[in-house]
């Protein structure tokens, strides 16, 4: 008996080690999607964010043509790193709507001049519901809708430049 009391010591860091080796081998998939994706926009009507563009509501994004949501905030570093792509997809004739998390039109409005507005629509989710309904995690977070208001793709993360071509050819076959 006192013999396996010896050994339990090295028993036990061998199980502690095993289980540490797997999980870090075998890494989980911390990425969460929208269970949104094929399924029509979530009804809101968003105030808008700042003076110089409108409100935005779910009613906004059927209307007959594809267009990019895309979640974002004045504090999010991301959002900083994908402004140019985003004014790149404004430029290649893509309709972009926003939601703006959690901020102020203040703040909003500096950081639209610094880094350029490529939105046509701006609402100001304050306590993220709507981004919650949507299935997002957090920002920047885009979704492409297609014509008749439902959600075809959601991209997490910020938009990079190898992102572009895609979410032009995903808008296409939106249509």
């Amino acid at each position: 008996m006192n013999r396996w009391l010896l050994w339990l010591p090295l028993v036990l860091f061998v199980l502690f080690f095993s289980a540490v080796a797997t999980g870090l081998m075998m890494p989980k998939d911390n990425i969460i999607e929208s269970k949104m994706i094929g399924k029509p926009m979530p009804a809101f009507a968003l105030p808008a964010a700042i003076e110089q563009r409108p409100a935005l509501s779910s009613a906004d994004l059927a209307k007959g043509k594809p267009s990019l949501l895309n979640i974002f905030a004045s504090w999010c570093v991301p959002c900083i790193a994908e402004a140019p792509q985003l004014l790149a997809l404004q430029r290649a004739g893509v309709e972009i709507n926003a939601i703006a998390s959690r901020d102020t039109p203040e703040d909003i409005a500096i950081f639209l001049n610094r880094w350029g507005n490529p939105y046509s629509r701006i609402g100001t989710d304050a306590t993220s519901k709507v981004q919650l309904n949507l299935g997002s995690s957090g920002v920047p977070e885009t979704f492409v809708i297609d014509g008749n208001g439902i959600i075809v793709y959601q991209h997490i993360g910020e938009i990079r430049k190898e992102d572009v071509a895609k979410l032009i050819k995903l808008l296409e076959k939106a249509e």
